[in-house]
């Protein structure tokens, strides 16, 4: 399986579409002495990184909301015939605990990348497909072009909301309040860590999409939302 691997059928999956992106909240933020740093505290203008990462280790401005919910709306497949039954259909329990460990590998080989701030040699593409893996392929991209990395991991609660199984490709909804307070953001030429804005959402609710491609549960969508939880 890999990161823009073909669906199972032209009608079933859904296609790589352009990251829907999360911002922190502001175009500035101040690094603090690390512990194993000897730096002294200075400002830096992160505007690259923090206008493209996805993982949002903090909440988007109401401009950045609104401008996000634009460009979904226009980047977003047509919804199959199926949507609405379901979004309403409750969870399948055979399918229900395969889903979530599916979402829950995609985090950890996510959390893998940016420790290091590179997709090789972790297991993403196993995991994520489509949108799922192009975001998280760029926002690691932005990690390293800023010298940066993200140390500790999020705590996640997912819950499978719904499972379609009569899809040609059967497809799970899945939601989960993820709480990114200790993922930290590190400088890695100097060991500092990055401060975010204080009034940024650590703690939000997350959508996520997952199908059943060749025999297995995969991530094709996480949306973060300006939603705390």
């Amino acid at each position: 399986m890999t990161g823009n691997a073909t669906p199972p059928s032209a009608g079933g999956g859904i296609d790589s579409v352009p990251t829907r992106t999360m911002p922190y909240g502001g175009d500035t933020v101040t690094p603090v002495r690390h512990q194993m740093g000897n730096c002294s505290v200075r400002k830096a203008a992160l505007t690259s990184l923090i206008g493209c990462l996805t993982v949002a280790l903090a909440a988007c401005s109401g401009n950045d909301a609104k401008d996000g919910s634009t460009k979904r709306t226009a980047s977003s497949a047509a919804p199959s015939p199926s949507t609405s039954a379901e979004t309403i259909a409750p969870p399948n329990t055979d399918a229900e605990g395969p889903i979530e460990r599916a979402y829950r590998r995609y985090w950890d080989e996510k959390v893998a990348a940016y420790a290091k701030a590179s997709v090789k040699g972790t297991s993403l593409k196993t995991y994520a497909v489509a949108e799922a893996y192009a975001a998280t392929e760029t926002e690691v991209n932005a990690l390293k072009a800023k010298g940066l990395i993200a140390i500790g991991k999020p705590t996640l609660t997912p819950k499978v909301t719904s499972v379609n199984t009569k899809r040609q490709v059967p497809q799970g909804l899945l939601t989960d309040c993820t709480d990114v307070s200790q993922w930290k953001l590190i400088r890695q030429s100097s060991g500092e860590e990055v401060t975010l804005p204080k009034g940024r959402l650590t703690q939000y609710v997350t959508k996520v999409v997952a199908e059943k491609w060749y025999g297995h549960w995969v991530i094709v969508k996480v949306t973060p939302e300006e939603k705390p939880c």
